[in-house]
């Protein structure tokens, strides 16, 4: 069931992550970047969650030192080498498939690759208007900590630049909870 991405995975990933987050979230060009920040030393840090050929989910994630500290970051918070921390973009799972532990098998997966490429936490930016706050309490289930909230994380970023957002459309206002996860 859980896989590394690779590009024939691709046009599934873009469409659920479009459906989910919003359209403009993800394009062919974007994806192959966040693939490309998550291989270190020939290990894969993405994966998706495949059931009967149908994508169920996926889960994105950046290589430590392969990703750039954001001005949405607070490193001096993390308590670690900055070096030695992976990002956790994100974890997307079809609405129809959700509840089943699927998110948490994508990130157990990541978090193993991590550690097989030096890695000795994760940090992500959760998303706090998820369907019921789901995407915080999985990650504060899996050990993740809370370090800061930052509203408006995802309006109108170079790294999303046509990104609408599902809930408050083109100008985005969602919080993004940051939360390190040690390994």
């Amino acid at each position: 069931m859980i896989q590394p991405l690779e590009p024939q995975h691709f046009n599934d990933v873009i469409e659920l992550g479009n459906l989910v987050h919003g359209n403009g979230y993800l394009d062919r060009a974007s994806l192959q970047s966040i693939v490309d920040k998550g291989n270190n030393n020939g290990i894969n840090s993405c994966f998706v969650a495949i059931e009967s050929g149908r994508l169920l989910g996926f889960r994105l994630t950046y290589a430590a030192d392969q990703w750039p500290i954001d001005p949405w970051c607070t490193p001096n918070r993390w308590g670690v080498n900055q070096t030695q921390v992976g990002y956790f973009k994100c974890n997307t799972v079809a609405s129809d498939a959700r509840g089943k532990g699927i998110g948490g098998l994508l990130l157990n997966a990541a978090i193993g690759a991590l550690k097989q490429q030096g890695a000795i936490a994760g940090v992500s930016h959760l998303w706090q208007q998820s369907p019921h706050n789901s995407a915080v309490r999985y990650f504060t289930k899996a050990g993740g900590v809370l370090i800061k909230e930052h509203p408006d994380r995802w309006n109108n970023t170079l790294e999303h630049p046509d990104y609408n957002c599902v809930l408050c459309g083109p100008s985005c206002h969602c919080v993004a909870c940051e939360m390190l996860l040690i390994f």
